[in-house]
This record gives C-alpha cells, structure tokens and sequence, in this order.
C-alpha cells in the first residue's frame, strides 16, 4: 500500500469513526431525555416539551461541533445520500457512512440502558408493563402517535425529513449569503431538529434519521423488547428507515432546484468564471 492509500485509508478510518461517534452523541442525550420524559411521574418536562426538542437539537449541535473537522458530521443516512446525491459525496463511502452511523445509533442505546435500566424496569413494575409488549419501549425508538396509521406516518416521516436536508443545505450552502457566518451553522442546525419536533414531533416522534430509531431499535430487540422492536407492531419498523430516505432526497432536491440556482453570490461567481474575473464583495468583478 503507497503512501497515498494509506493516508486515505486512515482519513476513512477516521471519518467513520467520528460518524459513529456523533449518532452516538446525539442518541446518549436524546433517547436519555427521553427517559426523562417518559419514564418519571411527574415528568420534569410536564408542560415543558420545548425543553424535550431543544435537548435533541442541541445534541445535534454537539455532535457536529466534536465530529464536523473529521467526517462533516452527517449522522444519518438521509443526509449522506442527498449529499451524495446532489454536493458530491463520494458514493463508495456512503454505505461504510451508513454502517458507522447504525453502530454508533446501536451504542448510543447501550449507554442510555446502563443509565436508565433500572429506572425502565420500575416504570414497567409499577405500570404492569413488560419489555416483550413494548413497556417503555418509545425511549429507544419512535412509534405513531394519536390517531396517526404507519402509512400516514410514513407521509409524515418524508415531509418532515424533507424540511430537515431543506434547511441543513441552506444553512450549509457555500453561496448562500444568509447562512450563519463561522461555526453557528451547528447550532442552527440543532435549532432546526429543535423546531421540527416542537411543531411536529407528536405525529411519531419526529425521527428523520434511520440510524436514530433502527440503531436503538436493535439495540432494544436484543436487550428484550423482541418483536415490540423488530418487526414492531403494525410492522412498523421500515418506516421511520425508508421515509426519511426519501424525504431527505426530496428535501435536498428541492432546494438545489428551486433556490440554488436564483443565488446571487453563484450567479456572481459563473458570471466571473465566463469573464476569467474574480467576483469581489459587492459584486462587481474585477481582475
């Protein structure tokens, strides 16, 4: 192996690790607020569920602030295939992507359980519950809400994951001169998840990110929960995986389609390619 494929074999050694490491992040945080939602009585975020949001969204913004120099910080397979897909990702990374990513959902679950397990099996104690017929099971992985049928939820899971990659490539966007300036893209983005589950998170638990409910679901498959994970009822599990597939191809396609274009530094900046001129701050180009 030269000396080239060796960097580039580490470089890709550590881009997946940091992938895993970031699912697991916002898993360890998000699925423990979670807990905290569900499992205590009073709940410390009765009437408080903005608080349930921002701690998933800020979690977000974690990851990306601990992983982004490394691996960019996808953190779900929606996101690395609309990347692929429309900014030029490498397509031979994207399942080794989407393995990292499924690990860390899966041991981001594992640390939640070694925190809360107790807590799980007093809640499932005092309520008559059992792990088998999916007694807490919703701390570890998402499941319709009221009145909500899967297929429905599918629809949801793909508009919902549509607005997620929609306003991950405006807030990513090179020429976008509305994006946060320096590093606030992170935290922007944790706004984002934030909002999308504050204003439609009780449809099925806003997943947006197949590596945040398969991880955890077969994490909680193996640690008891059975067929309440996999194949869930209702055969519910595909969802939340295939739904923001497709969403978040959707998403990414409608932006590069419908505002990628009209961006007045891109437009600057072929106009300065066709006159061998670099464009300057105010638009005008110049030699």
């Amino acid at each position: 192996m030269s000396t080239k494929e060796r960097l580039v074999s580490r470089e890709l050694v550590g881009a997946l690790i940091s992938e895993a490491i970031a699912v697991l992040i916002i898993i360890a945080f998000g699925d423990s607020v979670a807990c905290m939602y569900i499992l205590y009585d009073p709940s410390p975020y009765v009437n408080a569920y903005w608080g349930v949001c921002m701690s998933w969204g800020l979690a977000v913004t974690l990851a990306i602030y601990v992983t982004g120099s490394v691996s960019g910080t996808h953190a779900n397979p929606a996101v690395t295939l609309a990347v692929a897909l429309f900014r030029g990702f490498s397509w031979k990374r994207v399942l080794p992507y989407w393995g990292a990513q499924m690990v860390g959902g899966f041991l981001g679950a594992v640390i939640v359980y070694l925190l809360f397990g107790p807590v799980i099996d007093h809640f499932n104690l005092v309520h008559q519950l059992s792990r088998a017929g999916g007694g807490a099971a919703g701390v570890f992985f998402t499941h319709p809400g009221l009145a909500i049928t899967p297929m429905h939820a599918f629809s949801d899971e793909v508009v919902l994951t549509a607005f997620l990659l929609f306003g991950i490539f405006a807030i990513t966007e090179q020429f976008n001169e509305m994006a946060p300036q320096a590093n606030v893209g992170a935290l922007m983005i944790g706004f984002l998840v934030a909002i999308l589950g504050s204003s439609m998170g009780y449809l099925e638990a806003w997943a947006m990110n197949p590596a945040r409910d398969l991880g955890p679901r077969v994490f909680a498959y193996f640690a008891g929960w059975g067929s309440s994970a996999l194949p869930s009822p209702n055969n519910y599990w595909w969802i939340p995986v295939v739904a923001p597939l497709i969403g978040g191809v959707i998403g990414g396609g409608a932006y590069q389609l419908l505002i990628h274009p009209f961006l007045p530094a891109r437009v600057r900046a072929l106009q300065s390619e066709r006159t061998g001129r670099q464009p300057n701050l105010s638009g005008q180009a110049t030699k």
